[in-house]
């Protein structure tokens, strides 16, 4: 028998140690806050896909709420999935949440839905658009995130409802439905 599934509550600790917060839109105590766009808070201004700056087992968390959708699934995609991996220390959690298209698609197809609502469903599926970083190259849900974060290196990998460690989209709600696919991946 494999080794017991680990509580909400282990799973959702988070490690000590340094600790590197991907796409967040402030500081936070504890966390180093790398953005794609320089802003209040951000200790670096780098692209996801470009992680080189650290070195190996760097980081006892990476957190990411809503970035992977960003990045293209040909190759990019798992490349950065594996540059994650590479700077977690042995035992480091990779907290990952995208938009699930699973619930995503029911909701674009809830004939209930208001025109106006629908297309709001479908800038989350596609990206806002505000800017040229606020497009999204791939559509993710459970299994094809998965898929990823095994390609990348991680084993041990579970679906939690929220993290709550931020106040971000991975807790948002629309219609009264959480819109994230949120999982724990650990080294």
């Amino acid at each position: 028998m494999g080794a017991p599934i680990p509580s909400l509550e282990e799973l959702t600790r988070i490690p000590d140690g340094d600790r590197l917060h991907i796409g967040g839109k402030g500081a936070a105590e504890g966390w180093t806050l790398m953005n794609i766009q320089p802003g209040e808070g951000v200790d670096y201004v780098g692209d996801i896909r470009d992680l080189s700056r650290f070195p190996d087992a760097s980081f006892g968390a990476v957190y990411g709420s809503h970035v992977l959708e960003h990045v293209g699934y040909q190759s990019a995609l798992g490349e950065t999935v594996r540059s994650i991996y590479r700077i977690l220390r042995p035992g480091g959690k990779f907290f990952v949440s995208v938009p699930d298209m699973d619930v995503l698609c029911r909701l674009f197809t809830n004939e209930r839905l208001t025109a106006d609502k629908r297309f709001f469903v479908m800038r989350m599926m596609f990206g806002g658009q505000t800017d040229e970083h606020d497009f999204h190259y791939v559509g993710l849900n459970a299994d094809f995130l998965g898929h990823f974060l095994t390609y990348g290196g991680f084993r041990d990998i579970y679906r939690v409802p929220e993290f709550g460690v931020f106040d971000d989209t991975s807790s948002m709600r629309y219609e009264g439905v959480l819109i994230s696919l949120n999982m724990i991946a650990i080294k």
